[in-house]
């Protein structure tokens, strides 16, 4: 399953995820996701893996396992590279061993101090805060990504993290518009104008941390997950499926893009197995009163300042 986005291309329904992956899993991971039938790879310069990631797709390619035209790559540019687009994207490029991406994202849509292309850092300043750069507008950082699509680097260019105002202010300033925006959602955080805006207009949503953030944002960010939750437990007792696969369901059936994370191979092929099964409207509805507009991921901890203020 795929979506068609406003720049024609077409992006798969579910993906895999590489934050956090380890350097030395990460060939395997991708290897074995490749033969469980993912075609959709999220990456980005600030996972710091990207080179083992190109090390993977490079394999897959020249074995035979896969066409490089058979799948979506994303990489993403960092905070600390607005003023220097197209230098961030080459250097990603280069480490996946790439001609070109399938998406280039805005991680943030923040510029803070360059510290030098793709060295993904978050510099603070002397009071502990994030150097954010104040000379260097959005408006900006688009013009160069809408570059990267003239000169062949990137078929498709979006942005993530953005909220509503900002998405409307990219659409309004943009040639080429924004073919998706990235975004914390899941059940316990549904999002759902900032989702129905983007979708009114034409900019597919996928949801990074559909699951919650499970283990992962726990340990950074001391977090609770939805996939205890005791309505997703009980739709996967009736569904005979997992609590993850139910909540992946209910963001494909959203028609979001759904990018699960997982260094387990079995967690890989159960997250996979969600085409095999709908959830009725009134389990979508069940779902949808789940909402705690409870945000998982929180940089502000590491940055001395909560962006999303």
């Amino acid at each position: 399953m795929a979506i068609t986005l406003n720049s024609g291309f077409k992006m798969p329904i579910i993906g895999l995820g590489v934050w956090r992956m380890e350097s030395q899993q990460v060939k395997d991971l991708i290897l074995n996701s490749i033969k469980i039938g993912y075609r959709h790879f999220d990456c980005a310069a600030d996972y710091k893996n990207e080179a083992e990631v190109g090390v993977a797709l490079k394999e897959a390619f020249t074995s035979g396992l896969v066409k490089r035209e058979d799948l979506f790559i994303t990489t993403k540019l960092w905070n600390s590279d607005h003023g220097h687009v197209i230098e961030a994207c080459k250097d990603s490029l280069k480490k996946l061993q790439l001609d070109y991406l399938d998406l280039y994202l805005v991680h943030f849509p923040v510029a803070t101090r360059h510290t030098g292309v793709g060295t993904t850092d978050s510099a603070l300043g002397e009071d502990g805060v994030l150097d954010i750069d104040t000379t260097i507008s959005l408006e900006t950082t688009w013009r160069a990504m809408e570059d990267l699509v003239s000169m062949g680097l990137v078929r498709s260019i979006g942005i993530s993290n953005y909220d509503i105002f900002l998405t409307r202010d990219c659409l309004a300033y943009s040639k080429i518009k924004p073919a998706v925006n990235q975004i914390e959602t899941h059940p316990y955080f549904q999002r759902e104008s900032l989702v129905k805006f983007c979708q009114k207009h034409g900019v597919c949503v996928t949801a990074h941390t559909p699951l919650g953030g499970a283990a992962a944002n726990t340990e950074w960010f001391g977090t609770v997950s939805c996939l205890d939750d005791q309505v997703l437990k009980g739709l996967a007792e009736k569904y005979k499926k997992t609590t993850a696969q139910i909540a992946l369901r209910w963001g494909i059936q959203r028609n979001t893009v759904v990018i699960p994370k997982s260094s387990k191979l079995e967690r890989l092929k159960e997250n996979f197995q969600v085409f095999d099964f709908e959830l009725s409207k009134e389990d979508m509805e069940l779902i949808g009163s789940m909402d705690k507009k409870y945000r998982t991921n929180q940089p502000a901890r590491f940055w001395g300042i909560d962006l999303f203020a």
